[in-house]
């Protein structure tokens, strides 16, 4: 496509934004605050989104930003959308390229993309980009697209040049063995794992599901998992450290299922994904190391099935 022009946000870009977003998403969109013109500049002004535009002469084609929480090396590229009349074109890849160059200039270490599922498009666009896929969180968020049920999401990570985001060495149970080696792999092995930052245990309420970050799980904080109510949907986070085997072993027989790993966006360590009450769903996924995930997940869903009154 001619005459496209990417350039860094204006203020002045506020209200474009907000109504391409509502074009393409109708009132679905995730994040409110893309509705809000006032909330985009302000969120520019505060140095937590650092957005690139794609423009024709006239008219605003897409926008992707770099999203970074005050203190954290690690930034995320999100509220990615693209005008129907440019797909096909690579503006999304175009403008994911460039932000990927802008967080080295902002002294980022790494970067996330949260993909979604319903269709493929991110999901190969992240692949160009350089990202590899290491978790799946699922029914994570409402559909953006009004679909009934929620949208599972893809996680993947790529290192910005000159830093390393490696594993730590563990015992990698047989369940997760070939995944975790080939993470391996990808981002290296340290034998020292990476300190913990922030409270032991924290526990949220998102999007209809409830979200359990952990340090460490011992038998005490296992008791009391036990006893939530079967009914919730429950993500657990879990600190990728030494006895991860046997935690796996045991939240597996508490009905939850690995999902692979994310960046601890508060450290350079990584997080175990896990998660129990998440609804059927079939999904065609870009990934096979991740379709292999969801896969088992799925048919984890037949046997609770049959148990249930």
């Amino acid at each position: 496509m001619d005459n496209v022009t990417l350039r860094n946000y204006r203020p002045s870009d506020a209200g474009a934004v907000s109504r391409l977003f509502r074009e393409i998403y109708g009132d679905h969109y995730v994040q409110p605050h893309v509705y809000l013109p006032l909330m985009i500049n302000q969120n520019h002004g505060e140095g937590r989104w650092h957005s690139m535009l794609a423009h024709s002469e006239k008219k605003l084609l897409g926008h992707a930003s770099l999203c970074r929480n005050s203190g954290s090396h690690t930034a995320e590229l999100a509220l990615s959308v693209v005008h129907p009349s440019t797909r096909g074109h690579n503006i999304a890849t175009r403008l994911g390229v460039r932000l990927l160059i802008h967080a080295q200039a902002l002294g980022c270490q790494g970067v996330t993309i949260k993909q979604v599922t319903q269709h493929p498009y991110t999901q190969r666009m992240a692949e160009r980009l350089g990202f590899c896929s290491t978790g799946l969180l699922l029914d994570y968020v409402p559909s953006p697209f009004g679909e009934p049920l929620s949208e599972s999401v893809v996680v993947g990570f790529t290192a910005i040049d000159g830093y390393r985001r490696p594993l730590p060495v563990l015992p990698w149970p047989a369940s997760c063995r070939d995944f975790m080696e080939r993470l391996s792999s990808v981002y290296g092995t340290q034998n020292r794992e990476a300190p913990w930052v922030g409270p032991p245990l924290h526990v949220e309420h998102c999007s209809g599901r409830y979200e359990v970050t952990l340090k460490k799980l011992d038998y005490s904080l296992l008791k009391q998992l036990c006893q939530l109510p079967q009914q919730w949907m429950i993500s657990i986070r879990l600190r990728l450290a030494s006895g991860f085997a046997s935690a796996t072993e045991s939240l597996a027989a508490m009905g939850f299922i690995f999902t692979g790993i994310a960046p601890n966006e508060r450290c350079p360590g990584w997080l175990a994904l896990f998660h129990r009450g998440y609804r059927a769903q079939t999904l065609e996924l870009h990934c096979p190391h991740i379709q292999r995930l969801h896969d088992r997940a799925q048919q984890q869903i037949a046997p609770r099935t049959a148990e249930a009154p």
